[in-house]
């Protein structure tokens, strides 16, 4: 069966080319456009994923991922030609997965939305564990300790201070990655690849919001980092003692 995709975007242009293409690739798709509408439809029907812009009338990109995330997981992934918005809705937490940059290409389109699929159903038929990066060296303790932070990879739970920290998913796993495997050099293609399993495109902007989050919740002093290194025009690695 066609996998369904719901497109909310207010320019009429953008609906009609995306629609185009992805009803040629395969998918049925279903478009709202402003962010309202766009609620109303998915109430109504189930989709395998949502694209939604971030400026729209009525009810914003940001208020539409909210609603969504209050009982659906479906990957969301938003469009936007500002940095700024890509980093509210990335950043804190609202629960977008993934981010098209505008002006965008139908060809990364297409893999961006197979990718999201692609993850949703491994989430689903492997749980949490299916997330683990191939060839990293996992240790046999389960709770790792550094200084005054605590990480439960079994629970995918992480403390400061005996402070829980709350992380989201790609923030843990990222955290994960590091402290399973201390001092090695990830390049920022290299997390896309293991944290969204996915071809990186080059869009830094994702790996370095959700790195400046990541800091600013487990480190003292976020600029100059104690525990998550960056290595200028190479990548990050994880320094804790």
């Amino acid at each position: 069966m066609p996998h369904n995709i719901l497109l909310i975007e207010d320019d009429t242009q953008i609906v009609e080319m995306l629609r185009n293409y992805l009803v040629k690739e395969g998918y049925d798709v279903s478009a709202a456009y402003n962010g309202l509408d766009g609620i109303v439809l998915f109430r109504q029907s189930a989709f395998d994923i949502v694209i939604v812009d971030i400026m729209m009338p009525k009810l914003d990109g940001i208020e539409v991922i909210k609603l969504i995330r209050e009982n659906s997981s479906v990957p969301i992934l938003i469009m936007s030609a500002k940095d700024s918005d890509v980093d509210k809705a990335i950043g804190l937490g609202f629960g977008a997965d993934d981010y098209i940059a505008k002006p965008f290409s139908l060809i990364e389109v297409s893999a961006r939305i197979k990718a999201a699929i692609r993850r949703a159903t491994k989430y689903s038929n492997a749980g949490p564990a299916a997330t683990t990066a191939s060839n990293q060296v996992t240790p046999s303790a389960k709770v790792l300790s550094f200084g005054v932070l605590r990480i439960d990879l079994d629970n995918f739970s992480a403390s400061k201070n005996d402070v829980d920290l709350k992380l989201t998913a790609k923030e843990f796993e990222i955290l994960k990655l590091f402290v399973t495997n201390p001092n090695r050099v990830f390049t920022k293609a290299q997390l896309y690849g293991f944290i969204w399993n996915d071809e990186y495109y080059g869009d830094e902007n994702v790996i370095n919001v959700h790195i400046r989050r990541l800091r600013e919740k487990i480190e003292d002093q976020p600029s100059e980092p104690r525990y998550i290194k960056t290595l200028w025009g190479i990548g990050y690695k994880w320094e804790g003692q």
